[in-house]
């Protein structure tokens, strides 16, 4: 009211919320050796802070520097980061062995378990992860285990699994659509593309990611997780005393999933994976579905 009683309408405009005075604010000087840093180094505001300190003897803080920088146009905006290889939903896939959704599944879970099993498996040096491969089509999945999560077991995961399909004569490109954990490869779009090229391509697969967040493109293996849970961890793990009886459960588990237990899910109709199989046109052996579980550290390693 003030300002409109002095100057009318052109009082009532937006004035300058610069305080009158900026005791701390640095010097121009100072601002200019900031700025010859940057452009000489590159730096973010972190490592400028570090270098003035060691180059030049000005303590100064990284906000400080942030400051700075923006109020001279040094935005530090950073390159949009590539997209890695679309994520498919399996009702876009036609035939078996084009999609298969993998995973891990950490078994030590102190809160699915229970404290007995929980502490069973770390008596008895148990492995801790279960790799599965969950055929897209037919939910027909093969499995492997390990102590460690790493990148080297996700390749020897990879090989074995894609030996194995072309050994019974599948030969079509396989895509493997995971998560965006580290033991695939993790989130960096040019690691992942030199992974595909160098490894899974030559093995006749191709590397996929989900969408962060959003599991249910891995959907189908992600519940087939805790029917590992319901029939297999919990009922049998108190009756497994080593490795060898461990391996020798998963195999039995694996062909009851496979050959006899009744899947429900979309176009399952009750029927096994293998028997869904069948009934799209592949001629198999059953022993094709019993891919062989093993501990994949010692082989990684080998």
């Amino acid at each position: 009211m003030r300002r409109f009683k002095q100057k009318g309408e052109e009082g009532l405009r937006d004035e300058s919320r610069k305080p009158y005075s900026s005791p701390h604010k640095v010097s121009h000087d100072i601002e200019q050796k900031v700025l010859e840093a940057r452009k000489k180094t590159g730096y973010g505001r972190k490592r400028l802070a570090w270098y003035l300190t060691r180059e030049k003897g000005l303590t100064l803080s990284p906000n400080t520097i942030r400051h700075i920088l923006n109020r001279y146009g040094f935005k530090g905006k950073r390159k949009p980061r590539k997209v890695f290889y679309p994520a498919h939903w399996t009702w876009e896939i036609e035939n078996p062995f084009s999609l298969a959704q993998v995973d891990t599944k950490d078994i030590l879970d102190k809160g699915t378990l229970g404290t007995k099993l929980w502490t069973h498996m770390v008596k008895k040096k148990l492995p801790r992860y279960q790799w599965t491969f969950c055929e897209g089509k037919t939910r027909l999945r093969f499995l492997a285990f390990s102590k460690e999560l790493s990148l080297a077991n996700g390749l020897c995961f990879t090989f074995l699994i894609m030996h194995w399909l072309k050994r019974y004569g599948i030969s079509s490109e396989v895509i493997w659509q995971t998560d965006w954990g580290e033991e695939f490869g993790g989130s960096n779009p040019e690691k992942l593309a030199m992974l595909d090229e160098k490894y899974y391509h030559p093995l006749g697969a191709h590397l996929t990611r989900i969408p962060k967040g959003r599991k249910a493109y891995n959907g189908r293996v992600e519940r087939s997780h805790r029917s590992d849970d319901e029939e297999f961890y919990i009922p049998f793990l108190l009756d497994i005393q080593d490795r060898k009886q461990f391996l020798d459960k998963a195999s039995g588990w694996e062909y009851f999933y496979n050959l006899v237990r009744p899947h429900y899910g979309k176009d399952m109709n009750g029927k096994p994976p293998f028997e869904k199989l069948r009934r799209m046109g592949y001629a198999l052996p059953e022993e094709f579905a019993l891919f062989p579980p093993v501990i994949l550290d010692t082989i990684s390693a080998d």
